[in-house]
């Protein structure tokens, strides 16, 4: 029995302090549930999270107007290709309703060259998810449910945060 409490406290502090450096991260005790969670691509085709179930899923909301969306959106381009993060799908939604050649041209300016970009549905998923400010970044587990957010910018390269989303790939 000692074990087991030992266990759970060493367990506890452990995925407690993983972020500890990161102070904009909100990690979820009750994890939260959305019937649908809808995005365009670029072709006007509607995503449904819910094709991606077995796989981790990251949302960053942005637009093309935002310095901190230009200052995370390397790192976030580059953690699409941690090989330690296969199960990792990334999709970098735009919120702003901006054309499709302005978004090109963003993510051309940043070489943002492993990222697609999506839009926001004319429902506006930022309204369903209670956005209030990008950027924002909703982690979802691979059963789709919301486990976390982070709400402004971050260095997606971060060791801490590398090692932290790895408990859930």
């Amino acid at each position: 029995m000692r074990f087991l409490i030992l266990f759970i406290f060493l367990t506890t502090n452990v995925f407690a302090n993983d972020v500890s450096e990161i102070k904009n991260i909100v990690i979820h005790k009750d994890l939260k549930v959305y019937d649908n969670v809808i995005f365009l691509d670029k072709n006007d085709k509607k995503i449904n999270i819910k094709e991606f179930n077995g796989n981790l899923l990251l949302l960053n909301f942005w637009a093309t107007w935002c310095e901190p969306c230009k200052e995370e959106m390397p790192s976030l381009d580059r953690l699409q290709l941690n090989e330690n993060l296969s199960n990792l799908k990334i999709f970098a939604i735009n919120i702003s309703r901006e054309n499709e050649k302005k978004v090109d041209s963003f993510f051309k300016d940043l070489n943002i060259e492993n990222l697609n970009f999506y839009f926001d549905n004319p429902q506006t998923l930022a309204k369903v998810l209670s956005l209030r400010g990008v950027p924002t970044t909703i982690l979802f587990n691979k059963e789709g449910k919301e486990f976390a957010r982070i709400i402004g910018s971050i260095d997606f390269g971060d060791k801490e945060f590398i090692k932290w989303i790895k408990l859930y790939n």
